[in-house]
């Protein structure tokens, strides 16, 4: 719980440094709120998020990414927020260099990956979905998915500023929204395999400056259930 209070912390202020601290004039930052108050983080952490970004002694935090290859041939592409990039590279490769990887150059895998967006929009009991799938279709929407009480909607990620617009004209409440790297192509490992890789992550995952980490892993199927 800390670590994703710590994620959206960061997030929060940059939003509110990139488009001002009124979420009624900042898109971004208005729906981080909303999936900040979904993940029950406090209103005083949000708050503190927000004035962060117009504090005078505030430290710019920078989006950077990290690609590379992890144990047995596996992409890994690495996104971090950070105000001190000489610690997080180092970081990085270290836990790459440990667990058998090797960390490789700016662009070098994101041909592998697509960038994509994912709405989590809470569903209303008398929509017409096909009507609006239909709808949707002009904002980049190339999938929806029905989970429960909410709507899962993947799209083209330059397109989620005006997915959002739309979805809020319409009057219809955005749970969270997440931006994700898709691979375009799997990789099969065995389960001894997807241990090495796992170690990997967890290591990329238990850094701060991390907030997400994606691979083209395709996890084995547990072969110990049964059918």
């Amino acid at each position: 719980m800390a670590r994703v209070f710590t994620k959206l912390g960061k997030e929060i202020t940059m939003a509110a440094k990139d488009g001002g601290p009124d979420p009624d004039m900042n898109p971004r930052l208005r729906v981080l709120i909303q999936t900040a108050k979904k993940e029950n983080m406090p209103k005083d952490n949000i708050d503190r998020a927000i004035k962060r970004a117009v504090d005078k002694d505030y430290t710019d935090y920078k989006n950077i990414t990290y690609e590379g290859y992890g144990p047995h041939g596996i992409a890994v592409f690495v996104e971090t927020t950070t105000d001190n990039n000489t610690r997080t590279v180092a970081n990085v490769r270290s836990y790459f260099n440990k667990c058998g990887g090797s960390l490789g150059t700016t662009g070098s895998l994101e041909f592998l990956f697509d960038h994509k967006y994912l709405f989590h929009v809470q569903k209303k009991e008398d929509m017409d979905l096909e009507e609006f799938e239909l709808s949707v279709i002009d904002f980049g929407v190339d999938e929806v998915d029905v989970e429960g009480d909410e709507l899962l909607l993947y799209g083209e990620f330059s397109q989620n500023g005006a997915l959002q617009s739309y979805l809020e004209e319409q009057g219809l409440e955005i749970n969270s929204v997440e931006f994700i790297r898709d691979p375009k192509d799997y990789r099969d490992v065995t389960a001894e395999e997807a241990e090495d890789v796992n170690k990997l992550i967890e290591k990329l995952e238990e850094d701060e400056d991390v907030q997400n980490v994606f691979t083209n892993m395709r996890e084995p199927e547990d072969s110990s259930k049964e059918e």
